[in-house]
């Protein structure tokens, strides 16, 4: 008997699961309220040079930055120069004067700002980048914060996915609910830009205990017949969430009062814990039996099955005879046998791809002819329709083509997009909007598939593996945006390419639709194995035991 067989005594899906799911909405909530936090945290508002007031008498008070702000080619008044010396202005006394009498002067020379910035806060009454003035020379460091925060998140992936294997799915969540408070709080009340970099860096690392834990913690308590339409409903409060951030964002201003309001909700969540399940799979591998059969007993009678309690201990431990791993799990342990290094090697490739892409494409809202507050809202909303795709693609066609699929349709709505003329803003929005619906869509597809692709003993330890590269692309996304300064369609490119090259990877990855869970290493290592071998080998099993 499998785990598969013991799980349909006690009921796959029903009320526990349900429960189970709407416990752990909170942390997909949470997630892209933090991850797309940047969109207004950091966002940069209209600016120029710092200027000295005009006299009280002078009569264009209107004009008076002209005298010391340079214009760019556009029209536009810099913003990050300013003349070394004012400059007469032509409809004044002495402009005139000087036009009259046919003078021209040389270049007027200019210096960067040396008396700081002043700021448009008609949208954002106050950024990280007003507060530190991360504009101008200073812009990269503006573009680091989000950086940093995914490498915190790529560092966090792998001591996550390691002690969740280690130590259990619950007691790990606990430390992660923790970690983001006490981390965010600290965030809120920076007091100098460093502050704020390393707390948030932290933040990350506490973040990602969220990506590693939730969704497989979600499928180890399912049947295989309900596994897709609970991972797609999962991910729907991950849309949720991107669309809560664009009201939170409207409505509060100020970015420490954003960064508290999007911290907070993590205290509930603390003590929603207590309803929260430990995975029985998990239990059982580590030989916890009367932890597994206590839970398995609740879900049963939750669910409303009848079981004999007796009957169900020695199920039980019949199971964790079978399944119970001595060694402690081992990232080494992902490489150590050709199938299942085949798919950490694919899969590392397929998440950074995902993430360079998706994120490349959440943090850039400009030049869409849409406010900040608008364009996030559309993206989240254009994400429904495509976790809807995603249920029936998955369920017909399954992960694999899904998977490659919604890659693919990154990486052709970027380079269309690039082939558009900039007059065409309508065709370049929807081209935008498409390839962030496909890039949201395999996203959803990639928890999914690698949850189902690792064994039960390692499948936090591969979540942490391929959450820990696919961080590394979403850190490198933010800095890829600076590529615009050598081309401008450069970082589009980028983002196009690395989709395209992670589909073709995603075609190489074993197919998991209709397949029961692996518990162990050598589930998968047997799937390698010609069926007809397999059915020589359960004879000589069966004569062993």
């Amino acid at each position: 008997m499998g785990f598969e067989e013991l799980l349909e005594q006690v009921g796959g899906f029903g009320p526990f699961q349900l429960r189970n799911v709407a416990l752990l909405a909170l942390p997909r909530v949470l997630l892209p309220l933090h991850f797309l936090l940047p969109i207004f945290l950091a966002a940069v508002p209209a600016h120029r040079c710092a200027l000295p007031g005009a006299p009280a008498n002078f009569s264009h008070q209107d004009a008076w930055p002209e005298a010391y702000i340079p214009r760019e080619p556009d029209g536009t008044l810099s913003s990050c120069l300013r003349f070394a010396y004012p400059q007469a202005l032509p409809n004044t006394t002495l402009g005139e004067e000087r036009q009259s009498r046919g003078e021209l002067e040389d270049e007027p020379a200019t210096v960067p700002c040396s008396q700081g910035w002043e700021y448009d806060h008609s949208e954002f009454s106050s950024t990280i980048a007003t507060e530190w003035d991360l504009v101008c020379e200073q812009k990269g460091l503006n573009r680091a914060a989000s950086t940093f925060f995914f490498a915190g998140v790529l560092v966090g992936a792998v001591a996550f996915g390691y002690l969740s294997d280690r130590f259990g799915r619950r007691r790990l969540l606990l430390v992660a609910y923790v970690s983001t408070l006490v981390l965010g709080l600290a965030s809120a009340a920076s007091v100098s830009y460093v502050m704020f970099a390393i707390t948030r860096t932290f933040t990350g690392s506490a973040l990602a205990g969220f990506t590693i834990i939730v969704m497989p913690l979600e499928l180890e308590w399912l049947d295989v017949e309900h596994r897709t339409v609970a991972g797609v409903l999962s991910s729907t409060f991950w849309t949720g969430g991107v669309m809560l951030l664009a009201l939170v964002g409207y409505l509060i201003r100020d970015w420490r009062w954003l960064l508290l309001a999007v911290t907070l909700p993590c205290a509930p969540g603390i003590l929603s814990l207590w309803w929260v399940p430990e995975s029985a799979r998990w239990l059982l591998t580590q030989g916890r039996v009367k932890e597994a059969h206590r839970y398995l007993l609740h879900c049963a009678r939750l669910n409303g099955r009848p079981v004999c309690e007796d009957s169900l201990s020695q199920a039980v431990s019949k199971v964790a005879a079978e399944e119970q791993v001595v060694r402690r799990p081992s990232y080494l342990d992902l490489f150590r046998t050709p199938r299942l290094r085949h798919i950490s090697l694919c899969c590392v490739v397929v998440w950074f791809g995902v993430n360079f892409s998706y994120y490349g494409l959440s943090l850039d809202v400009s030049g869409l002819g849409l406010n900040v507050y608008q364009t996030q809202l559309l993206f989240g909303a254009v994400e429904l329709p495509f976790k809807l795709l995603v249920y029936l693609s998955v369920r017909y066609a399954g992960r694999r083509l899904t998977q490659a699929g919604t890659l693919l349709g990154t990486a052709l709505a970027l380079g269309t997009r690039l082939l558009v003329s900039s007059d065409m803003k309508s065709w370049s929005t929807i081209l935008a909007v498409m390839g962030k619906g496909f890039s949201e869509a395999a996203f959803t597809t990639a928890y999914l598939f690698t949850s189902e692709l690792y064994p039960t003993v390692l499948r936090q330890t591969g979540m942490g593996l391929t959450a820990l590269v696919g961080r590394l692309g979403g850190s490198l996304a933010p800095l890829a945006a600076l590529l615009d300064g050598v081309w401008l369609s450069l970082p589009k490119l980028a983002y196009g390419g690395i989709a395209l090259l992670a589909a073709g990877t995603a075609l190489l990855l074993p197919e998991t639709r209709q397949a029961q869970l692996p518990e162990t290493i050598q589930d998968v290592e047997r799937k390698s194995v010609p069926t007809s071998l397999q059915e020589e080998e359960m004879p000589m099993k069966q004569v062993q035991n």
